[in-house]
């Protein structure tokens, strides 16, 4: 309460010093910095015959920039095992593409938004110079490639994906 009977409402400041990707229910890794988040959804425009002052615009498909993630840690092996699998040329597997989360926290610790990353799949890898001290393995740029894009501000679970048989298309738990 405050000093004329109103209740005051805490504020939640958002920090934008990390972001911490969540696979499997689980968190990652975090980085300290994030772009490309975007989708770019293609316009055709159409002119009428006798129409002069106007135009018409349907939309088409929907494109997504990769994400790139930037200065990150982990120790997490299910998430760095994952990255080795998408590099290593025999490995014979087909299920490697993964819902991400990319999570953005407050200082409270609440979810303040979540971008899911719908069949994500690594295609840019790059380390640091290596050092002897400390457990975590440090990551300089991680780039990811999507098939599609949810915003929220629950916390989703970035579960592995099966694409569909009949229509090609990942689902999007």
């Amino acid at each position: 309460m405050t000093n004329n009977g109103t209740v005051a409402h805490e504020l939640n400041y958002v920090t934008t010093n990390r972001f911490y990707v969540e696979i499997d229910s689980t968190i990652a890794a975090s980085f300290t910095e994030c772009t490309g988040l975007s989708v770019q959804i293609k316009k055709n425009v159409f002119f009428e015959g006798g129409v002069n002052d106007q135009q018409r615009i349907y939309l088409g498909h929907a494109e997504f920039a990769d994400v790139t993630l930037k200065r990150g840690i982990t120790d997490h092996f299910g998430f760095l095992n994952w990255m080795t699998k998408i590099f290593d040329e025999n490995n014979g597997e087909t299920d490697l593409r993964r819902n991400v989360n990319i999570i953005l926290f407050n200082q409270a610790g609440e979810t303040m938004m979540s971008w899911t990353l719908i069949g994500a799949i690594p295609i840019t890898w790059k380390t640091p110079a290596l050092q002897g001290d400390g457990n975590a393995v440090a990551i300089e740029e991680l780039t990811l490639a999507y098939e599609g894009l949810k915003v929220s501000k629950d916390r989703g679970g970035g579960n592995s994906v099966k694409r569909e048989k009949a229509s090609g298309f990942f689902l999007s738990n």
